[in-house]
């Protein structure tokens, strides 16, 4: 698929939880038609999806999106994404409030076994659980997206070769 400047804007929003389009369009600038266009050709790229509609929130032609999960070949988008997020809360932080710079980061290196590395990327896992399906109505009132981007993966060195399976 060929970029389109509404098709980026609209899986940047979709990163943060699914849309109607007219939740697209209002965040975006644009004609509820036009995101309505864009996100059923982002479907049939097969780089998003229709999010079940929760009972008691309307009916009608209310429809969110939401991202599909990541599949190997939507991993280099997907980081994309995350880079640019990134890159954009580095540029716009200082207009944020305070209360949102608390550990805005964090980098470690662990030396673990593949059984322990599997287990600290579950845990992350289930902290992020805790909090991923939360609706509308769910979220308190000073709630807003936050990215959590987790990558566990053992360090290879330059020189030497990467190690085959046991």
């Amino acid at each position: 698929m060929e970029d389109h400047p509404i098709r980026d804007a609209l899986l940047g929003l979709l990163a943060n939880g699914p849309v109607t389009a007219n939740q697209a369009a209002r965040e975006l600038g644009e004609s509820s038609g036009s995101c309505s266009f864009h996100l059923r050709q982002l479907a049939r790229a097969g780089l998003v999806e229709e999010a079940p509609v929760l009972p008691g929130s309307g009916s009608g032609r209310r429809r969110p999106w939401r991202l599909r999960p990541a599949e190997p070949e939507l991993t280099p988008l997907l980081r994309e994404l995350e880079d640019e997020g990134y890159r954009r809360w580095i540029a716009g932080r200082d207009a944020v409030d305070r209360r949102w710079h608390a550990d805005d980061a964090a980098s470690h290196v662990l030396w673990l076994t593949p059984a322990e590395m599997a287990e600290v990327a579950a845990a992350v896992r289930a902290v992020a659980d805790r909090y991923a399906h939360r609706e509308n109505a769910d979220r308190p009132a000073d709630a807003r997206p936050v990215a959590l981007v987790s990558r566990v993966f053992p360090l290879l060195s330059p020189t030497d070769p990467a190690e085959k399976s046991s």
